[in-house]
């Protein structure tokens, strides 16, 4: 991922080499990486995090500027560094650390990630109420609630969720992310963000945590993430509400693009390949209200 990114664009290849500089090796996983090597959390973020800030990089030199900023689980540290609240290196830094001391929770209880389809928040909500073990844990669109929890409860919830009306769906994914289960890491990365050194913001960042914009809390909110269910429907109706009509997705994929579009459908939501592709080097590309997410 990010291979195009940086054969075209100087100012993408800059952040890659920035980053691998820090973490060597990164380069070579974000472009040649198995999927077994990218499935790891301490190398998928860390990856994650340098193609992202390569393609808002790139998107920033053709003047197609951001209004507000917002990201999605890791993408919210993305998004934070690409408001300034940190400078690249302590952002990648903060990253790296924060792969791995989630993986480090990951590796020790046999938990794991479901995406539950066709039920409403309250409905999936009362479900998981009935198995301690599970959490809702990503509020992503209508009709598409994830939850995290023990691997061993997970075939019982799932048969629960069908006789409910709905169906859960396995995540590939190493852990219960968002979930009591990062409690430990979630502090423990509260301990790193209190050492680093964070600036003024020059966007409006909204949290997955209460999906309003950040105010002076940046640790508490960014460590408690980790823990916390990503409150996605919420900060994209609040990001609409507030003015923003256009959305730009600077992730490997279109994921994000389909909920927003589900969440707001009469907002313009694609992704940075989409908006590069409308944008040759002979055109004018400044816009107007954009928010780039993560």
């Amino acid at each position: 991922m990010g291979k195009e990114l940086y054969d075209q664009y100087a100012c993408a290849a800059e952040i890659f080499r920035r980053c691998d500089a820090l973490r060597p090796g990164t380069v070579e996983q974000c472009f040649d990486g198995t999927e077994e090597e990218l499935k790891k959390t301490a190398v998928t973020q860390p990856c994650m995090f340098a193609m992202e800030l390569a393609a808002a990089a790139v998107l920033n030199e053709k003047k197609i500027l951001a209004d507000a900023v917002a990201g999605f689980s890791l993408g919210e540290v993305s998004a934070a560094v690409f408001a300034g609240l940190f400078d690249l290196e302590t952002g990648f830094r903060l990253v790296c650390r924060r792969g791995e001391l989630m993986e480090q929770e990951a590796s020790r209880f046999d938990t794991g990630m479901a995406a539950v389809i066709k039920l409403t928040p309250d409905a999936v909500t009362a479900l998981c109420e009935q198995f301690p073990e599970i959490y809702p844990v990503n509020f992503n669109c209508p009709g598409q609630i994830s939850v995290a929890g023990l691997s061993s409860r997970m075939p019982d919830f799932s048969a629960a969720v069908r006789q409910a009306g709905g169906r859960a769906i396995p995540l590939k994914v190493s852990g219960a992310f968002h979930s009591p289960y990062m409690e430990d890491a979630a502090r423990a990365f509260a301990a790193e963000l209190s050492e680093a050194c964070v600036k003024t913001a020059a966007l409006p960042l909204y949290s997955d945590v209460t999906g309003q914009p950040y105010t002076q809390n940046v640790t508490d909110l960014l460590s408690r993430q980790i823990c916390s269910p990503v409150r996605w429907e919420t900060l994209i109706r609040n990001m609409t509400a507030a003015g923003i009509d256009t959305f730009v997705e600077i992730g490997p994929g279109k994921t994000l693009t389909g909920m927003i579009r589900k969440i707001s459908p009469d907002a313009s939501a694609r992704s940075y390949a989409e908006y590069l592709a409308d944008c040759p080097e002979s055109k004018d590309c400044a816009r107007k209200e954009e928010t780039i997410i993560c």
